[in-house]
């Protein structure tokens, strides 16, 4: 069984992410979507728990996708749950860099996981959570860059 992971912090879960989760979960067996705990990086807006709740909610049509959290090494994690591909979704040029020495790392740290990369739809190139939540919170437009139930969740934040 192919099992692949698509790490992210996922705060919220946009339309970009959720272009690459569609296409990935169609090339492997079962797909882990794995929200991210990471130290370096403030609370976030989000909870963890809202994170997974967002994700369950907008991946329920997709039957061999499972959500769930990690915090330490992607590959240590990876290993744990016998994943043998790691998911990650490019925008643009930039993120190339920064994907490709952290897939080498992982390559180098755990050579039986590769790293496969998928390139999001050209209307979500400029999609991040960041642009996201800075919309919400200024009431700009943002009904089109979220799934429908995120909207809400968005809205109900920044009331």
């Amino acid at each position: 069984m192919k099992i692949g992971i698509y790490p992210g912090s996922f705060d919220p879960v946009t339309n970009g992410h959720m272009d690459i989760i569609e296409r990935a979960s169609k090339v492997v067996d079962k797909l882990i979507v794995s929200v991210l705990m990471n130290p370096r990086k403030n609370t976030g807006l989000f909870t963890i728990d809202e994170r997974i709740d967002m994700l369950k909610e907008c991946t329920i049509h997709l039957s061999n996708v499972e959500i769930d959290s990690f915090s330490g090494l992607l590959v240590d994690y990876a290993k744990y749950k016998e994943a043998s591909i790691i998911v990650r979704g490019l925008r643009a040029v930039m993120d190339l860099e920064l994907e490709m020495q952290m897939a080498q790392i992982n390559k180098n740290m755990s050579p039986e996981v590769e790293t496969v990369f998928l390139v999001t739809q050209a209307k979500y190139s400029f999609l991040s959570s960041s642009a996201v939540k800075e919309l919400a919170l200024f009431h700009g437009d943002f009904d089109d860059l979220v799934p429908h139930f995120v909207r809400n969740k968005l809205k109900d934040k920044y009331k």
